[in-house]
C-alpha cells in the first residue's frame, strides 16, 4: 500500500505545531539536504549555508502556527531560505571578486571531456556575474520561481526582473565567450 506523502508531511507539521520534538527532527530531515543545496547555490559559501538553513529551521518551527498549507511546507521553508539567503548577502555587501583567469584548451582535450569543460566554464560565468545578476538567474533557472514570485522576493517589479534575467543571460554569455 502506498503512503500519501502529503498527508505524512501535514500530519508532521501538525504535531510539529504542538511542539512533538521527534517529528521536528523528522520534518528537518526530510529537507534540510535540499534547503542546504539552496543556501549553497544562493551564498556560495558552506559555512553561510548551513547557517541560513539552522536559522530558517528555528524561524520555520517558531512560526508554523503561521503556516496555513496554501503551499507545501517545502515551499514557504525555501522561500524562508531563500529570503534569508537575499537578506545575508544584503548585510554583508559582499563584492564578486573575479576569479583568476583561466585558460581552456579545448583542442587538447579529448572529446568525452568537452563537456565538462563546458559546464566549468559556466559554473566560472556564473560566479563572475553581478550579484543582482547571479541571483535572478539562480532564482529563474536553478530555483524555478516566476518573474512575479522573484519580484516579490527581491521587492523588485516582474519587468525589472524580466530584464535583468535577459541582461545576465547577455552578460553569462559574453563572460564564457571571453573563457
Amino acid at each position: 500500500m502506498e503512503t500519501d506523502i502529503r498527508f505524512t508531511h501535514r500530519d508532521l507539521v501538525e504535531k510539529c505545531k504542538t511542539g512533538h520534538a521527534s517529528s521536528q527532527y523528522q520534518l528537518y530531515s526530510l529537507y534540510v539536504d535540499a534547503m542546504y543545496n539552496i543556501g549553497m547555490r544562493m551564498l556560495g559559501n558552506k559555512e553561510d549555508a548551513e547557517d541560513i538553513v539552522q536559522d530558517s529551521f528555528v524561524d520555520a518551527f517558531k512560526n508554523l502556527a503561521r503556516f496555513k498549507y496554501e503551499s507545501t511546507f517545502g515551499a514557504w521553508l525555501k522561500r524562508i531560505v531563500v529570503n534569508k539567503s537575499i537578506n545575508h548577502l544584503k548585510a554583508k555587501k559582499v563584492p564578486v571578486v573575479p576569479m583568476d583567469e583561466h585558460e581552456f584548451h579545448l583542442h587538447d582535450e579529448p572529446p568525452e571531456q568537452m563537456e565538462e569543460v563546458e559546464i566549468k566554464k559556466v559554473k566560472v560565468g556564473i560566479e563572475r556575474l553581478p550579484i543582482g545578476y547571479k541571483q535572478i538567474l539562480s532564482l529563474y533557472l536553478i530555483e524555478g520561481y516566476d518573474h512575479i514570485e522573484i519580484g516579490e522576493i527581491l521587492g523588485i517589479s516582474t519587468s525589472t526582473s524580466k530584464s535583468q534575467y535577459h541582461r545576465a543571460k547577455k552578460k553569462l554569455v559574453e563572460i564564457i565567450s571571453e573563457l
